[in-house]
């Protein structure tokens, strides 16, 4: 592949974002290594569908990801992010991107009510796509961060699909909002009730020593979230109550790159996929004997392996 500087890349980001970088991003992105499956429903409304991605070459149950777009609670389509999705899948992992009901249809915390129930409809189904339902991990960019995060601490949503975050395997937050209270950005005031929003809107304030493993990405030259109130304070929090998290910090990294990182034209930009791909591969707890789950690429020599620690 040819080699990009980090300026290369940079310049390419500029590019792309004159002109719809999430359609050409999409457009570099290769059908191949995956099966996609489209609009499944997990609840009745037009908004409460889902597209998942089956890595190809997997002989045993594989690890999956809920992946939460962002867009301030108010945009997003989940086609929009199959250059994410199609990453993920290269790495041997099954991806679920669910679309979810968004301001001024709902506020808070009508879009998590759909989070949960997206991820419900992923424990209930997703042995029949060849995913591991004991290896399940959510994982957000920004606004969608918020949302797998908030499900990952505080257990109201997914008790009420007769879940627990206990049987998480873990969280991945990118870039996200975790502890934004007084909230500033006047678009996304009405989506909390400000100023009526309660401190138990905020993701920070649930975290307990029961918290699933969290792996935390944030770019220093995040102008939209500030990374050392949010993911920094998130991160202390974490460690105060006995959880492992890890926190990655990337200069060359700002809030649309995070996540657009895992597409290959930004790759040089950061490690954001290899993280994620090495968070998913740890998950060895101290309790289970942990069976290897392989998983052959398409691309002749490349061979995926991950330790599911169920079995």
């Amino acid at each position: 592949m040819q080699h990009w500087t980090r300026n290369t890349l940079f310049a390419a980001w500029l590019a792309l974002a004159g002109c719809s970088p999430v359609a050409l991003l999409n457009g570099l992105t290769p059908d191949a290594g995956y099966t996609q499956y489209t609009a499944l429903p997990y609840a009745g409304g037009p908004r409460q569908k889902l597209d998942l991605y089956q890595p190809l070459g997997c002989t045993t149950p594989v690890p999956v990801v809920v992946f939460f777009y962002g867009g301030s609670w108010q945009s997003g389509e989940r086609a929009e992010y199959r250059f994410a999705a199609a990453a993920l899948a290269e790495r041997g992992l099954l991806v679920v991107v669910p679309d979810y009901r968004l301001y001024p249809d709902v506020t808070y915390p009508g879009f998590l009510e759909d989070a949960a129930r997206a991820v419900g409809w992923t424990f209930q189904h997703i042995a029949q796509y060849g995913g591991d339902p004991h290896q399940v991990y959510l994982m957000g960019h920004s606004a969608g961060a918020y949302n797998a995060a908030m499900l990952a601490y505080d257990r109201r949503w997914l008790v009420a699909e007769h879940l627990a975050p206990e049987q998480l395997a873990g969280f991945m937050g990118l870039a996200g909002p975790y502890h934004f209270l007084p909230i500033q950005d006047l678009d996304v005031q009405p989506v909390f009730h400000w100023p009526d929003t309660p401190p138990d809107t905020q993701p920070i304030m649930h975290v307990t020593s029961t918290a699933p493993r969290t792996l935390l990405i944030t770019a220093e030259q995040d102008v939209v979230v500030n990374p050392a109130r949010n993911s920094g304070a998130l991160a202390d929090a974490l460690r105060r109550a006995g959880v492992p998290v890890e926190l990655r910090r990337y200069s060359a990294l700002n809030h649309a790159t995070a996540l657009g990182a895992l597409a290959w034209p930004l790759r040089g930009l950061a490690p954001v996929l290899d993280e994620i791909t090495t968070f998913v591969a740890q998950a060895t707890p101290d309790h289970a004997s942990p069976r290897e789950v392989v998983c052959a690429d398409q691309n002749p020599g490349l061979q995926l392996s991950y330790r599911d620690s169920t079995r």
